[in-house]
């Protein structure tokens, strides 16, 4: 903020005079941001012609995602050929389950997944993350009978590093169109130092691509059409579903069921189309992945695993589950009272970057790609440079934690991260991201400190990626009277008008 208004902002021109395609300039409104850019020669002059030059915003931000993923191939050339079964993979810092799951899951083999196993274990994947490595292997084998001779793990990896900036693009995209007034906030996404360590660790980019035109699908109510992006995202990772609780906690205070009913459907529809037939082809195939995921016991990066390496008693396998699921929930329920009890509907991102917090926070493993599924929501909920890189500081963290832990794990004489050691750098990556989700809990308290809703642009709007949300009035709120966000007409929006008609 400066004098007479938010930074950005002519205090003399009233905000319903802007133009609807005004743009948030982070320079001018991020001190992280305005510190850095006097290596470019400082922030765009008064007369500069914004949008004249063929790079606009969103071509720009993919293009800096396009060159953080580069910086992230070039980090894992150290791991290539031989390195890919080597424990010199994890010093490096290069890991990834792609090389190897090429041979280990029978794609070297022509092997369908889900419907063959030819001894192998079948896919421990989504479907459609299964049917993306299929795309992959074909290409793969098309590419080794040209060449022949050739590394086909490398091979694979190449090829999936190939096609995985699809969706990173994509993501990137739908973040930067959600608000449309602020596309320079997918940069964090595109830049994110996570998204650079790990974008091909494994095939996490899919879901993130699916939930992001989701989310901007809702933006422009279309809900169906969001539900149906959105059971594209669960059939390639199943963490989207997850959504739906943070839409739920919404509908309850703003009503908007009809909305929700569609949602609902559409990702169901989705969901059942994708999966259905491999499952009717291959029950047994096709349930692995659900099989694994209920049996699998503590693992690496929970926090249940980090209180047995520090010596604490742990959960038994036999109770896991329940305890697991149970702590999930009961954040849950304090999401859900943050949502209804807050002076003002917290904005969808928000919500929606709480309850995937949640979940990471209490799974039974924690992978590091894993923090790749927050990155879009922490753009959309929080767009502050300082907070983000605070948290992103402790993920790389946890990155360089787990990794080099593995280096000694179960062998003798190596060096490596101790128990001890590997369970610090795991309570620093749990309290970082609980130290961005407080930022964005003070937000929903306090909506003056907001980004979005205090840039200046937001006029009447009160969730401008929340789709029906925008200026819903409440219907259920805890502790106070319904609030209503003022609006030009005289009375309230009815749901039916939130919805594009036709």
């Amino acid at each position: 903020m400066t004098e007479g208004g938010p930074v950005g902002v002519q205090a003399a021109e009233p905000a319903d005079s802007l133009r609807p395609t005004a743009v948030v300039e982070p320079v001018r409104e991020d001190p992280i941001v305005a510190a850095s850019v006097g290596a470019i020669g400082g922030p765009m002059g008064r007369w500069a012609k914004i949008g004249a030059s063929w790079w606009n915003p969103l071509r720009i931000v993919i293009a800096l995602a396009a060159f953080g993923y580069i910086i992230g191939f070039w980090l894992d050339m150290g791991c290539r050929n031989e390195l890919w079964k080597s424990p010199e993979r994890y010093e490096h810092l290069c890991y990834t389950d792609i090389a190897p799951l090429y041979s280990l899951r029978g794609f070297a083999d022509n092997l369908i997944p889900y419907l063959q196993s030819g001894g192998h274990q079948y896919l421990e994947y989504p479907v459609l993350t299964g049917a993306f490595m299929e795309v992959a292997a074909l290409i793969t084998t098309g590419l080794d009978r040209m060449r022949g001779g050739v590394d086909t793990l490398t091979t694979f990896f190449d090829v999936n590093v190939v096609l995985l900036f699809i969706p990173l693009a994509i993501a990137v995209a739908a973040t930067a169109l959600t608000v449309r007034r602020r596309p320079w906030d997918a940069a964090m996404v595109a830049l994110a130092p996570t998204m650079i360590l790990a974008a091909t660790v494994n095939w996490d980019l899919l879901p993130l691509a699916f939930g992001g035109v989701a989310i901007l699908l809702w933006s422009s109510k279309h809900p169906f059409a969001s539900g149906i992006l959105l059971g594209l995202a669960v059939a390639a990772k199943f963490y989207p579903v997850l959504f739906l609780v943070g839409f739920l906690l919404l509908t309850i205070r703003a009503g908007t069921w009809r909305a929700f009913a569609r949602l609902v459907a559409g990702t169901a529809v989705a969901w059942l189309v994708v999966n259905v037939p491999v499952a009717l082809a291959n029950y047994e195939g096709w349930v692995t992945f659900y099989r694994f995921s209920s049996t699998r016991g503590v693992d690496f990066g929970s926090i249940w695993f980090a209180w047995t390496e520090v010596g604490l008693q742990g959960v038994s396998p036999e109770l896991l589950n329940q305890v697991a699921t149970g702590s999930f929930l009961a954040l849950c329920v304090g999401i859900g009272w943050v949502v209804l009890s807050a002076p003002r509907r917290p904005r969808l991102a928000s919500v929606l970057f709480l309850v995937i917090a949640a979940f990471v926070l209490t799974n039974k493993v924690y992978s590091p790609q894993y923090s790749l599924w927050l990155v879009p929501l922490a753009a959309m909920a929080r767009p502050r440079w300082r907070d983000f890189l605070i948290w992103q500081v402790g993920e790389v963290i946890y990155f360089a934690g787990i990794w080099w832990f593995l280096v000694g794990y179960g062998i003798e004489g190596t060096k490596g991260l101790t128990g001890q050691q590997y369970a610090a750098a795991t309570f620093v990556h749990v309290a970082a991201t609980l130290y961005f989700a407080v930022m964005v809990i003070r937000d929903i308290y306090n909506p003056s400190k907001d980004p979005i809703r205090s840039d200046g642009f937001a006029a009447d709007e009160d969730d401008p990626g929340g789709g029906v949300f925008d200026r819903a009035p409440d219907r259920i709120t805890l502790g106070r009277g319904p609030h209503q966000i003022a609006t030009s007409s005289a009375e309230p929006p009815h749901e039916a008008d939130l919805l594009p008609q036709g």
